[in-house]
């Protein structure tokens, strides 16, 4: 007996703040109709308390709706705004936090840069592996090689993956993969008929995909 997959759900990841108080009325915008599981908040460098005070303007937005915030890094100040967890970019970085965040909080890692990885970062216990994000210079993989990551540790592992689309284009392509999640990034915040658009469109692409996508086995 196979089974429908389910709905892919969709992860916003935001710009790299500084001040928070305009994206703050943006965000809300987004997230009052979009079915979103999880924000990413990735904050420019400032000073510790700077860092807290925006992050917490952020956190008020999101998890009122009980969607998850993640820090993109920044596990030194998890704990004191609350977040539901942290985004780790890379094998080491995501091994050294797992002894802040666990097991209370969502240890996410990313930055993945070979199979050997992904399955270390699953071994230790991640609560999901992302692919496709780009690095701090921009540069990601291209989408064939995304999309075959993506449906190796679909079809082999049990810890959720996300896709991530650096377009409309691949949301589709990224979900019939076998992506658990849609992460939608920076195209987002600078798209003509604004974010709120955006995401919603990108929703419809993913509901759509995951009704194409082949059935899994129970």
């Amino acid at each position: 007996m196979t089974q429908q997959r389910p709905r892919q759900r969709l992860f916003l990841v935001t710009p790299e703040l500084g001040e928070t108080a305009a994206f703050v009325r943006e965000l809300d915008a987004v997230l009052t109709d979009a079915d979103i599981a999880a924000v990413l908040l990735r904050l420019a460098d400032a000073d510790e308390r700077t860092l807290v005070n925006r992050a917490k303007a952020i956190a008020a937005a999101v998890q009122r709706r009980d969607i998850a915030l993640l820090l993109d890094g920044r596990v030194d100040i998890v704990g004191r705004i609350g977040a539901d967890g942290a985004h780790l970019a890379g094998i080491e970085a995501f091994t050294a936090a797992l002894p802040s965040l666990k097991p209370d909080r969502i240890a996410g890692a990313g930055g993945l840069r070979s199979r050997h990885d992904a399955m270390l970062a699953g071994e230790a216990g991640a609560d999901y592996v992302m692919f496709g994000e780009p690095d701090r210079l921009g540069v990601r993989p291209p989408l064939d090689a995304l999309v075959e990551r993506l449906e190796w540790w679909a079809e082999i592992f049990q810890p959720p993956c996300i896709g991530y689309a650096a377009s409309l284009d691949e949301v589709s392509p990224l979900t019939q993969a076998g992506a658990d999640f849609i992460a939608l990034g920076d195209w987002i915040w600078t798209h003509a008929q604004g974010p709120a658009a955006a995401v919603a469109a990108a929703g419809r692409v993913a509901e759509v995909a995951s009704r194409q996508a082949p059935p899994t086995e129970p």
